[in-house]
């Protein structure tokens, strides 16, 4: 997880919802219809660009945000336009209004635009490149804490925070819903990327094509490490897996397979049997940004636990279940207090060879280029940010573990099937809250909250270099959207369950 992401999510505050409109009559579907159109419209035909969306827009649309300013002509992969383009797909599913798919092509229009000749992305797409590496320089690259990957331009593609793997993910469900071939190739085309950035001992690199080029603070080019970091691979497996289920290449299940396999490769020794952040070409934890030092992680560990139980439902192979155990019990071992709702504490990173906790201390020094530096003790006292700890529940871990473990193969594959062709579940929707959001559109069709963004004035002096401001935040829209699709599809939903009734 960025360092930078954690403190500046803490100050976002979404679109507070405060009705007296329960006495009211519930909205009618076509009124509920209507509201959607009017915000999608103003989305796609007034704050996109081309098609493409950022985090963040101030009320007058005079600045905008991804994870860090933009300009005007960027766009972000990371977290916002391919989730946008599959909030659109399911729009379309929901209404049966072809308006919402061609609001997702528009979306994948824009992610093929930024597309690398190999396949994959990086996190933003600028329709004014040549202005890119100086925006880099100006404001990328000017946090004092944190923010590392944005200090250098590569100029390759990133798995980082879910970004190539959304934009394909998103492209796959276009494409098996259209079978236009205008997104069979660029969907192909990253397919591809996930099998030729693929080590042969089955991880994957944070960054691709290779390089080796951004050397500080003492620390070697992390980039190229066999990387779990951010869920990354879990991310990647997720959608061979689901590519290869709907399109049928058996290249995409091998590909999962060896990624599995070096889940199971990586696990630590028998008294320390978790798994690290990034590993070098050793096969040794590594270190990576500067405040992510080589160490055994917890909440890393948890994520392998489920993935590895994940494949065993899936290919009823038991040896995905075998590094599950001895997971668990050195999450037991490692913690170091219990809170009232009996879940572990732990320390962030433990040390690989003594197990001893690793805790991170911001010091009031800075490198040659003023960016901060953080110190590292096993002693936890006075250290800032609840973040630094891991907060495990191993006791649902462990029971979630005896359930899948008492399925035999046969009954494993059938529970994942079972889960895969499973109706999804629509939640309960309040009609007066969807009243409130309906009033709530401004009268251009927006969702005005209020929210924290970066102040790049003082991103290199302050702790917490944020400012509030009145806007329209993304995950409000797509929140507020899916409330409303919510709504839809259970008003369909218990229509023809009335019909079936009559019959």
């Amino acid at each position: 997880m960025k360092y930078g992401i954690k403190m500046f999510a803490q100050g976002i505050v979404l679109l507070s919802l405060v009705t007296t409109a329960s006495a009211q009559k519930p909205p009618a579907q076509q009124e509920v219809l209507a509201a959607m159109k009017r915000a999608t419209g103003f989305m796609v035909d007034t704050v996109s660009c081309r098609g493409g969306y950022l985090w963040y827009y101030s009320a007058d649309l005079s600045e905008r945000w991804g994870e860090a300013p933009a300009r005007p002509s960027q766009i972000w992969t990371q977290a916002a336009t391919p989730d946008v383009g599959e909030m659109f797909l399911r729009m379309y599913r929901v209404t049966g209004d072809e308006y919402y798919l061609r609001c997702a092509e528009k979306a994948a229009d824009a992610l093929i635009y930024g597309q690398h000749p190999l396949g994959g992305w990086h996190y933003v797409i600028d329709f004014d490149k040549p202005g890119l590496d100086q925006w880099y320089r100006d404001v990328f690259s000017q946090f004092k804490w944190g923010m590392e990957e944005y200090r250098h331009y590569y100029g390759n593609c990133t798995y980082d925070d879910n970004t190539t793997q959304g934009c394909t993910r998103f492209l796959l469900r276009l494409y098996v819903t259209t079978l236009d071939p205008a997104y069979r190739e660029p969907l192909l085309r990253a397919l591809d990327f996930m099998l030729i950035s693929q080590y042969p001992n089955g991880a994957w690199p944070q960054r691709y094509p290779l390089r080796y080029e951004f050397v500080h603070d003492g620390l070697a080019d992390y980039t190229s490490y066999y990387t779990l970091n951010d869920n990354m691979m879990r991310d990647i497996l997720d959608v061979l897996v689901e590519a290869w289920e709907k399109l049928g290449n058996e290249e995409y299940l091998e590909a999962a397979l060896r990624g599995a396999d070096f889940l199971i490769a990586s696990q630590g020794p028998e008294d320390q049997a978790g798994w690290a952040e990034q590993y070098d070409l050793n096969m040794q934890p590594a270190w990576a940004r500067t405040h992510e030092p080589a160490g055994y992680m917890p909440r890393q560990t948890v994520e392998c636990i489920l993935q590895l139980e994940r494949f065993y439902l899936m290919t009823g192979d038991r040896r995905y279940l075998a590094p599950v155990p001895r997971a668990i019990g050195w999450l037991e071992k490692s913690t170091f207090k219990t809170d009232s709702s009996g879940h572990s504490l732990l320390a962030r990173y433990y040390e690989p060879g003594t197990n001893k906790p690793v805790y991170q201390y911001k010091t009031d020094k800075v490198n040659e280029l003023g960016y901060g530096i953080f110190r590292y003790d096993s002693d936890p006292n006075g250290v800032e940010g609840n973040w630094i700890f891991t907060t495990v529940d191993v006791a649902g871990l462990k029971k979630g573990y005896e359930r899948v473990s008492a399925l035999s193969p046969e009954q494993a594959k059938a529970r994942y099937s079972a889960e895969k062709t499973a109706e999804p579940r629509v939640p309960k929707t309040d009609p007066a809250a969807v009243r409130t959001l309906i009033e709530s559109l401004d009268s251009r069709g927006a969702w005005i909250g209020e929210f924290s963004v970066y102040d790049m004035t003082i991103t290199m002096s302050s702790e917490t270099p944020v400012k509030t401001i009145k806007g329209i935040a993304l995950s409000s829209f797509m929140q507020n959207m899916n409330m409303l699709a919510d709504y839809i599809e259970t008003g369909t939903r218990h229509k023809a369950e009335g019909t079936r009734g009559k019959d």
